[in-house]
């Protein structure tokens, strides 16, 4: 059954200007804001100012320009929070959750972008 985008998500209420948030980049398409709750010393919050629930919404019904500009944003960030592997970035990553076996929070498609230091495996190997 699909999901409808509820409007009242605190994503939404932060694009509406009704929560404030610790802006890092704005641009027509995406807002990126510091995470209130860091895991690490980086660690930004992604979104699209569309209305899209999760990955698989996005991906699927944004446009072209969205998509483009919700990636290289991301990468944006990355270069300028001096997380992007090379010369300088040790690496960093970019983790969405969607639905409730990934413990979705808000459903409103976001990616956290996270790094600045070891962050270890993602999930524990399976036996």
């Amino acid at each position: 059954m699909p999901q409808t985008y509820d409007d009242q998500n605190v994503f939404a209420r932060i694009l509406r200007g009704e929560i404030p948030n610790s802006t890092v980049a704005e641009t027509d398409h995406t807002l990126a804001f510091a995470d209130i709750t860091p895991q690490a010393p980086v660690h930004v919050l992604v979104i699209p100012k569309g209305a899209y629930i999760d990955y698989a919404d996005f991906h699927a019904n944004a446009s072209d320009a969205e998509i483009v500009d919700f990636h290289r944003t991301c990468a944006r960030i990355c270069a300028e929070k001096g997380v992007a592997p090379g010369a300088d970035g040790a690496g960093f990553r970019a983790i969405s959750n969607a639905g409730e076996h990934a413990v979705q929070e808000v459903p409103h498609f976001h990616q956290h972008l996270i790094g600045g230091r070891p962050l270890g495996r993602m999930l524990a190997r399976a036996d």
